[in-house]
């Protein structure tokens, strides 16, 4: 009996240790397929300036007046297809990198006052998710921030003109997405 009950609480330990080692690898494994995304955040109090929300939205509503293309928008939820949750405000990070290198400053002349306002506005912002990174497969995100770049070349003059029309959009899916 007492050989009995040894090979029964053995086996009983052998399953138990059998089931940790399961439950880990499974528990490793989950945790190696969420995406790390570090520093992907912004301060809720930078979209809380009332002036410069109303100097983005005014110059976002003066550049759609020149915009004649009304059936493309850049920014919207055709960005954000296939894209998780908690990696969108890095894609963001990489569409504002872009709009304010490729559109932004060359295009700091036009639309005065407010461009002069928003661009450093932006830039600061930029600037606060330079570490913003994610630890995983990012093919998604590079695909759309890649759409986005060629339907905006494309579209040629008109294409910098929508992004800047766009602006409010970016602002609001920034405030959305980067802020906790």
């Amino acid at each position: 009996m007492a050989a009995r009950q040894k090979s029964m609480s053995s086996s009983l330990m052998g399953t138990l240790a059998a089931s940790c080692l399961l439950v880990t690898a499974l528990w490793v494994q989950r945790e190696a397929a969420v995406p790390i995304v570090s520093h992907c955040s912004l301060d809720r109090a930078n979209f809380q300036q009332p002036y410069i929300t109303n100097r983005t939205f005014a110059l976002a509503q003066e550049a759609s007046l020149a915009d004649n293309n009304t059936d493309v928008r850049l920014i919207g939820t055709k960005l954000f297809r296939g894209v998780n949750m908690t990696e969108r405000c890095y894609m963001l990070k990489q569409v504002l990198n872009f709009i304010l290198e490729e559109m932004l400053l060359p295009q700091s002349n036009r639309f005065k006052p407010y461009m002069q306002e928003v661009v450093p506005f932006l830039a600061r912002l930029n600037k606060k998710l330079g570490q913003c990174h994610i630890e995983c497969d990012n093919q998604n995100i590079q695909r759309n921030v890649q759409n986005l770049k060629d339907t905006v070349k494309k579209l040629g003059e008109s294409g910098e003109i929508k992004v800047i029309g766009e602006l409010n959009l970016l602002f609001m899916a920034l405030k959305n997405e980067c802020t906790r």
